[in-house]
């Protein structure tokens, strides 16, 4: 029983997830040759507080990442 395990910062809406879900629960299924509903799939949902890229909390390195987008623009 394939079981696939995935992290997201919150925000997403339910819908989302669900469609987020059984996209992946297709793909694995097809991929791995088993039936669907052997197909495991956890998404955990993380505070952008908690979730870090390139040494900055996510918002500020989103920040940061606009800010030198901007600056080539102009």
């Amino acid at each position: 029983m394939p079981i696939i395990q995935v992290q997201v910062i919150k925000g997403r809406s339910v819908e989302q997830i669900r469609d987020f879900i059984a996209h992946v629960t297709e793909v694995a299924a097809k991929d791995l040759e088993v039936n669907p509903e052997q197909v495991r799939v956890i998404v955990t949902e993380i505070e952008d507080t908690h979730w870090g890229a390139g040494g900055l909390p996510i918002k500020e390195y989103r920040r940061q990442k606009a800010l030198e987008e901007s600056n080539k623009t102009n």
